[in-house]
């Protein structure tokens, strides 16, 4: 099962890896992120933590060598404090979380996430889940479709792709994603369609995000995450797409200079603590090489911040 952990050198470098820290992987994936984390431990500890059984399983296998230093648990990290708390970890020394969606997850057609493959509409990473992409686009209005493509994709032909949903719907339920991408193609005008970006992208996207409540995830995480790492601790968050990212960035901004004081006050009187401060001015980025070699890793984004 091939997969390239994005960004791995640059997430071992700003993690600052102490041997007996307590590290946690809020993404874990195929374990990619953290076997290189657990290589630099001796007496710490990681814990791993998704929601999809798959990636799991084969990160159990890979990671077995570590022992008891590596405890898998299935759960969202948007629940990061229940999961800490339920093996007795109160702060880690360091927190990382990668957005993207794993290429296993993408190339295996069964799973629905990708335009590239005909599949069942399903994009869920916790197969246990009820909702599926095919129930979001049968049964969700045209006005929430069109605000989850404009909002979670940035589809400046939200409205327009909404519409032919429900058109199309009126007739026939909409099962694959064949069906699904065409229809997005047939919506746009032809100068969209020509574009070098696949015209079903942001559509895909937006419906994946919806399905396993990706944001919402992601805002409850960063709710947490100040009171979960220790002072000194970093958080590492890689996304690969903007809307994530200023999420991540402003979370971070309001930690680092959540002063409102007017800027003519000579003292802060708001009552603002800075509890975090930006390692890095601007977001790492992938190298040349390494999106030679992985091109899914163009668009990743890498912003790290440490508690004061």
């Amino acid at each position: 099962m091939e997969h390239r952990s994005v960004l791995l050198q640059e997430c071992v470098k700003y993690l600052n890896i102490h041997p007996d820290g307590v590290y946690v992987d809020g993404t874990l994936g195929l374990g990619g992120h953290s076997e290189a984390i657990l290589e630099r431990l001796t007496t710490g500890k990681l814990l791993g933590i998704d929601r999809d059984d798959m990636a799991l399983d084969y990160a159990r296998q890979r990671l077995t060598r570590f022992g008891e230093r590596a405890v898998l648990v299935k759960g969202s990290f948007g629940d990061l404090g229940a999961i800490m708390d339920s093996q007795g970890i109160a702060q880690a020394d360091g927190l990382l979380f990668d957005l993207g969606v794993s290429s296993p997850q993408l190339d295996d057609a069964e799973r629905g996430f990708s335009y590239m493959h005909d599949a069942p509409l399903d994009m869920r990473m916790d197969r246990s889940m009820a909702l599926t992409a095919r129930d979001v686009l049968n049964t969700w209005s045209e006005a929430e479709l069109r605000s989850i493509f404009w909002r979670y994709g940035e589809e400046r032909y939200a409205g327009r792709i909404a519409a032919a949903v429900i058109d199309r719907r009126a007739h026939k339920p909409i099962e694959t994603t064949e069906e699904f991408a065409a229809l997005i193609r047939d919506a746009m005008p032809a100068s969209a369609r020509r574009e070098r970006q696949h015209p079903a992208k942001r559509c895909f996207q937006a419906v994946r995000i919806a399905v396993n409540d990706e944001l919402g995830e992601l805002e409850r995480m960063l709710d947490q995450v100040e009171e979960r790492l220790a002072p000194g601790g970093r958080l590492l968050v890689i996304s690969f797409q903007s809307l994530e990212d200023r999420l991540v960035k402003e979370a971070i901004r309001k930690r680092e200079n959540g002063c409102t004081c007017p800027r003519d006050f000579p003292v802060c009187t708001c009552g603002f603590v800075q509890t975090m401060k930006s390692v890095t001015r601007k977001p790492v980025v992938p190298t040349a090489a390494e999106t030679e070699e992985n091109p899914r890793a163009r668009s990743a984004r890498l912003r790290i911040a440490e508690k004061v």
